[in-house]
């Protein structure tokens, strides 16, 4: 921390040194028309000659990230948002302005002019013919030989992480790319894209804590939004019959790999379909992303290719638990389940229901096998309070969980429009929240006096976006596609 220190106050003098000399270190704009990616790809196969014979004038801006000085001269690699550029300094060139060069350090950004010619290792690089200072760095970068490597601080100090890595900056294009595509897609297809609350008085459409807050002019409390699902399904009452939302939700949970408490999420709803249609739907969007993103449905990730071709397996939950060996006649009996999850070394809430004995097995003997694309259809109807009942079995739910490496990438389900039996959903939901279940739902007269208007049949899905970019970047964990997620305070 010393030795920091010391360069920190080595550098505050260069910056005074240079303001006393008439130069601002702190330059206004500079309008740089070239990028290091552009004359790199436009000017690469250019041979030495043709660059001497008709000069290419250029101007570029961005970071210092290295330097080397010989003497009268000096090369160095400036970085913009689209790559690194060789650049060239030589007094002969720059004349008295040479001596300023002294006052660059790796980190500064800079403004510069000049033309481009060939090294005699036939390097593509530009002679700086003119530069200014448009940004002094105060704070040495992490050294070039071992760069940032350090996970947390790489996640606290993001805005150097990307300086440093830019593999990491990749990863983020491309989850722009991926937003963009969704984008497209849905609204190829007749989608709208909607805006609803953030803040809302009721926390509602999926099982999870809620972050409280407190708005002082209205003197109430107000929750951050589980999910957008009730506001969405409201506006299929007032009319609209596909509407979609890209936007975040906030749960109080854990923290992992696979759950930050903010995260993206995308929500879209579709009237007079059903979990069938959003199953086909859900294989055309996923693979139109990855061939925009990737140009393949081959995907790597980890030690395996995941091969997203459609179309993907429909498996039963049941039939899946049943093949593990849970015995058909105990599947709605909780003693008997939380026996035989015991003796499989699965721990159950003392309280647990059957669905979320069912569900806590699932998790631990099905979830990791998961690898290549599957959708989990058909849960019971206990853990799906917002879902139609199968009519051929009422204690299931037309419900899909789609698995893609292990992970649930999207919730979906034929949408529950039945006020009266929506209303005695959440009447069990609040019972099992006094008995002590923090993430069941809460009654929404609000919502049930929409579905008394008239929803009509509707299917609806949930995908997580982080997941989702997470898959198409080959990134481990989901701290790798939030460009600042939620950590401890610094200490």
């Amino acid at each position: 921390m010393e030795e920091i220190n010391d360069l920190i106050e080595q550098r505050i003098k260069k910056l005074e040194e240079l303001r006393q000399s008439g130069i601002e270190p702190f330059h206004g704009s500079f309008y740089a028309e070239d990028h290091a990616s552009e004359l790199l790809d436009k000017f690469n196969s250019v041979s030495k000659e043709t660059l001497e014979a008709k000069p290419v004038a250029c101007s570029i801006a961005g970071r210092l990230v290295s330097i080397r000085h010989f003497g009268k001269a000096a090369f160095a690699h400036v970085q913009d948002a689209t790559g690194k550029m060789q650049i060239y300094l030589k007094k002969d060139s720059l004349g008295e302005k040479y001596l300023l060069i002294k006052k660059l350090d790796i980190g500064d950004i800079i403004g510069l002019k000049g033309r481009l010619f060939r090294t005699r290792t036939d390097e593509l690089t530009v002679e700086v013919e003119d530069f200014v200072f448009l940004t002094k760095s105060l704070r040495p970068l992490p050294e070039k030989w071992h760069g940032l490597k350090d996970i947390e601080t790489r996640y606290r100090q993001r805005y150097v992480d990307l300086i440093v890595n830019p593999e990491v900056r990749q990863t983020f294009v491309k989850k722009s790319i991926i937003i963009k595509a969704i984008r497209d897609f849905l609204e190829s297809r007749g989608f709208i894209e909607v805006e609803t609350p953030m803040m809302h008085p009721i926390p509602g459409g999926a099982t999870a804590r809620p972050f409280r807050t407190h708005h002082n002019a209205l003197g109430v409390d107000l929750y951050l939004r589980i999910a957008p699902e009730l506001y969405l399904k409201r506006l299929l009452v007032g009319g609209y019959e596909r509407v979609y939302e890209l936007n975040r939700n906030f749960r109080n949970e854990g923290i992992s790999t696979k759950h930050n408490p903010e995260f993206s999420m995308l929500e879209f709803y579709i009237a007079y379909r059903d979990y069938n249609f959003l199953m086909s739907l859900t294989e055309e969007l996923i693979t139109y992303v990855s061939e925009k993103t990737l140009g393949t449905l081959k995907v790597p990730y980890g030690d395996t290719v995941i091969d997203l071709t459609p179309p993907w397996p429909r498996i039963a939950m049941l039939d899946l638990l049943f093949q593990k060996g849970l015995p058909e006649e105990i599947f709605n009996d909780s003693e008997k389940l939380r026996s035989w999850a015991k003796s499989k070394n699965i721990e159950i809430e003392e309280n647990a229901s059957p669905g979320k004995i069912l569900d806590e097995i699932f998790k631990e003997k099905i979830e990791p096998g998961l690898i290549q694309p599957t959708f989990i259809i058909d849960h019971p109807v206990e853990l799906s309070p917002l879902a139609k009942k199968k009519p051929e079995n009422p204690a299931l739910a037309e419900r899909f969980e789609l698995f893609i490496a292990s992970r649930e990438i999207a919730n979906a389900f034929s949408e529950l429009n039945d006020p009266l039996e929506q209303k005695q959903r959440f009447a069990s939901q609040v019972e099992a929240k006094a008995h002590g279940d923090e993430e069941a739902h809460w009654m929404d007269e609000d919502f049930i006096r929409a579905l008394e208007y008239g929803m009509p049949p509707a299917a609806g899905e949930g995908i997580g976006i982080d997941r989702l970019v997470m898959l198409l970047t080959n990134s481990q964990s989901i701290r790798d596609v939030i460009l600042f997620p939620q950590l401890k305070p610094e200490q």
